[in-house]
């Protein structure tokens, strides 16, 4: 008979929010449980494709994490796993080695955990069918800076080896170095399966042609937790066969997915075709969404008329685009980030007064280094009052602290300046129907 098996990793179970909870605390709640529900999804898979296993490589918890509602509810799910027969292969990534409850959490019977020591496990199959051996190996600690191979066992002659590994491979931006080999040691390895984790973004590498090399899989993660972990999530059902043939197929299980819209307004003069033009592509976007939930980050770009008043109301922007997307279904605006510049409308006298200003406040107060002495000590100020978790939102280094504060200088102005452009309009407006 076949042998398969469901692979995933990098499940980060109970995540801590951070941007998205102090912006949107009802939005906040639905990814809060996102990767509660995405595991459920995944027992749920295993138990109706009647796989005979479940492989984690890695990274099943997050961080320090100390809640034992955590762990009480790991032990539901794989007692779920137990009772239909269904083994559990796992091993710690570097968040698990973090994590107080990796070593209080006692696993049913069918959940085999794998220790800092190569371990080879061989599944009991039918007389006859092909001989399946499963590998692993964890680390203790958060931090593994040379390549883990060379500590595995040699695979077993005349079987199919599955091994699992947490690795960041050759390194991916936005990873920590963890445990680092090259693909094309992978293959070598004599290995017929790597199950790997830690990067993710699903990657799948077919096995050469040449014989004994081995079919490589990093399955992302199965539910993504912010904008920079964008797009459908999946993990990988994989079909060994008797002929020793492997197949791989990609099940989705995201219950919410982000995805990134930008929307050109250039020329745009008009509130309604704004909207418009922004509502059909949040229509569009949702439409192409595979997960139940879709959660964008917009971007208005362009040179439209319209500048100051997206700026001046952008609270009444994100009511109206709310209501748009409650009607698509499911679709939420977690964040708009207004880059449109102003064109004066035809006919609009030169000498703009609130121009002028801007260049004033762009080249005498924003460049000045005691705008900038001030805005660092406004941010240290900030950094001693959020909580650790928390304080990489304003830059992970100097520089990008530096960067982030010129950025919100800017788009302050831009408020500010759309705010004066606002009430002289207004003023302008009232004085004219006076006369």
């Amino acid at each position: 008979m076949t042998f398969r098996f469901l692979h995933t990793a990098d499940i980060h179970l109970d995540s801590p929010l951070r941007s998205l909870a102090l912006r949107d605390p009802a939005l906040a709640g639905l990814v809060g449980l996102a990767t509660r529900q995405a595991f459920s999804c995944i027992i749920d898979l295993a138990i109706s494709e009647a796989v005979d296993a479940l492989l984690i490589a890695g990274d099943l918890y997050d961080g320090e994490q100390t809640s034992m509602k955590t762990a009480r509810f790991i032990a539901e799910e794989f007692q779920r796993l137990d009772a239909a027969g269904i083994r559990v292969f796992l091993i710690r990534g570097n968040h698990d080695a973090m994590a107080r409850i990796t070593k209080e959490l006692t696993f049913p019977v069918g959940v085999k955990l794998f220790g800092p020591r190569a371990e080879a496990v061989s599944i009991e199959r039918a007389p006859g069918d092909v001989p399946i051996v499963i590998h692993g190996l964890s680390f203790q600690d958060r931090h593994a800076p040379e390549s883990l191979l060379p500590k595995f066992r040699l695979p077993v002659a005349d079987a199919v080896n599955i091994a699992l590994l947490h690795t960041s491979l050759a390194g991916a931006v936005g990873h920590d170095l963890y445990a680092p080999c090259s693909l094309a040691e992978l293959q070598g390895a004599g290995m017929q399966y790597w199950a790997l984790g830690h990067i993710h973004q699903r990657a799948a590498y077919p096995a050469p042609s040449s014989s004994g090399s081995a079919v490589v899989v990093m399955p992302g993660m199965p539910q993504g937790r912010d904008i920079n972990e964008a797009g459908a999530k999946s993990v990988t059902l994989v079909t060994v066969g008797n002929d020793r043939r492997i197949t791989i197929e990609e099940r989705r299980t995201s219950i919410a997915e982000f995805g990134r819209i930008t929307v050109d307004l250039t020329r745009v003069q008009e509130w309604p075709e704004a909207l418009g033009l922004i509502g059909a592509a949040m229509a569009a976007a949702r439409k192409t969404a595979a997960s139940d939930h879709l959660i964008l980050r917009l971007a208005v770009t362009g040179a439209t008329a319209l500048a100051f008043r997206l700026r001046r109301d952008a609270d009444l922007l994100a009511t109206e685009l709310a209501m748009r997307g409650e009607s698509l279904g499911n679709c939420w605006v977690e964040k708009i980030e207004l880059a449109c510049e102003t064109i004066r409308p035809q006919g609009e006298a030169a000498g703009d007064p609130v121009a002028e200003l801007r260049a004033l406040i762009s080249t005498e107060i924003l460049d000045s280094e005691a705008y900038r002495a001030a805005a660092r000590e406004l941010v240290q100020g900030l950094h001693g009052e959020l909580p650790p978790e928390c304080r990489g939102m304003l830059g992970a280094d100097e520089a990008e602290v530096e960067a982030i504060i010129a950025s919100l200088a800017r788009e302050g102005m831009d408020d500010v300046l759309a705010q004066v452009q606002g009430a002289a309009k207004g003023a302008g407006d009232f004085r004219a129907g006076s006369e």
